[in-house]
């Protein structure tokens, strides 16, 4: 057996490079090629799909052919998608190309991380499980801070050396493909080939369909499936209008309402200070919500998720020149989100421990989690273009009411013993 070290870091770097691409870096290229704040937020919110609907072809994964040569194929496929985008930036028909290259690549990425994540528990035992469990979360992060940092930064120094915005991005592109590329090769030969990773030929495709409508009734008739609901689509509701349009405000003209930030800078700012705030605001998360229990931290937590937001407000009002106080105030309120976001995880295992189809549960919960970043940010590009970024802020910050409504509900749910 390989040592895990050779392929843990490698593989968890290819599932979140992508998802950082598809979701982040994809607003700023759009943004660079002159696209308006509307049409940036709806396509990019709309690459979340894939993420939405994996639950209902992960069975289908287990089926066909083995998770390793899932995970190679799917590398292969973002290497074709990415090298796609590359092409097309010089093209006249680049935005059609491009939305569609970023969608095949959204898909193949939703795919490997139901390969990678099943593969991981194939080829290590328990022990090994809990003692790489940190280690392919810090290498998913540092793949997101690589991406909307190290990516949007490269991109701008070449944009500030002169480069035009398509010829720049065609540039990092073609980078990342070749990255994929490489991850191709590596993980084709790297990655051990546990004996227990087969296709699942014992049931069939309509036992397994069956298998799967069954699953699907008996989460939506589990006690609470209301509260649930309205708790996964309506907790980071602010968050989800609130995430889109961070860097068009960032990249946006001052007469235009935003900050006027090089996409150098957006990508310290946001990709870097941005990401490592959210990574310590989760882990500390996680240490707090370890000891106290989630009955304890909802209402806390909840607070840190929204209230941070309001930097915003302060920023569209003041419009500061100053980086350093920029920086630290995304570096904030990101590390609020990344806290509060600790218990909507532990919310979702909480409500979906103790059934027959724990794991599938908890993935329909992930589909509903994608859901309500999707549909809200596809319409906050248009409604800040209608009301402008000072009242677009304001609105976002009367939108935690909703955080708050849902925490109240939820709250009433939790059992009294969890603490």
């Amino acid at each position: 057996m390989r040592n895990p070290w050779l392929w843990i870091p490698s593989l968890y770097l290819a599932e979140g490079f992508p998802n950082a691409v598809v979701v982040t870096v994809a607003v700023v290229l759009l943004k660079n090629m002159g696209m308006d704040n509307g049409r940036v937020a709806f396509f990019t919110s709309l690459l979340y799909l894939p993420w939405v609907i994996k639950p209902f072809w992960a069975p289908f994964v287990d089926m066909f052919s083995t998770k390793r040569r899932w995970i190679v194929m799917m590398q292969l496929a973002i290497f074709i998608g990415l090298g796609a985008v590359c092409g097309a930036l010089h093209t006249p028909f680049w935005l059609s190309i491009t939305l569609g290259a970023l969608w095949w690549s959204a898909l193949s990425s939703a795919t490997h991380d139901i390969a990678a994540d099943g593969f991981y528990m194939l080829a290590l035992d328990e022990k090994q499980q809990a003692f790489y469990v940190g280690i392919r979360s810090t290498f998913y992060r540092a793949a997101n801070m690589l991406a909307s940092g190290g990516v949007v930064w490269a991109a701008g120094r070449l944009i500030s050396g002169g480069r035009a915005p398509y010829s720049a991005w065609s540039v990092m592109f073609a980078i990342m493909a070749l990255m994929f590329l490489a991850f191709t090769f590596w993980h084709s030969f790297i990655l051990p080939s546990p004996s227990s990773d087969v296709p699942n030929k014992a049931h069939g495709a309509r036992q397994i369909l069956g298998d799967f409508v069954n699953t699907f009734v008996t989460f939506f008739r589990k006690p609470g499936i209301g509260v649930a609901l309205a708790f996964l689509l309506l907790y980071r509701l602010p968050a989800a209008v609130l995430g889109k349009m961070v860097q068009p405000f960032l990249l946006d003209k001052i007469n235009d309402g935003g900050l006027q930030l090089t996409t150098e800078q957006v990508g310290l700012a946001n990709g870097t200070f941005g990401v490592a705030g959210i990574v310590l605001g989760g882990i500390i998360g996680g240490i707090v919500m370890a000891r106290l229990g989630l009955r304890r931290c909802l209402w806390p937590m909840a607070l840190m998720l929204t209230l941070p937001s309001g930097f915003y407000c302060y920023l569209a009002f003041a419009q500061p020149e100053n980086m350093y106080m920029i920086c630290t105030g995304i570096a904030l309120e990101q590390f609020g989100y990344g806290f509060g976001f600790t218990a909507y995880m532990m919310y979702m295992m909480k409500f979906c421990e103790g059934s027959e189809y724990t794991t599938s549960h908890y993935a329909f919960c992930t589909g509903l989690m994608a859901l309500g970043l999707m549909l809200p940010g596809m319409a906050s590009g248009w409604i800040q273009q209608a009301i402008g970024y000072q009242d677009f802020f304001t609105f976002v910050m009367i939108l935690c009411v909703a955080t708050f409504a849902v925490t109240a509900i939820a709250y009433k749910n939790i059992k009294k013993d969890d603490l």
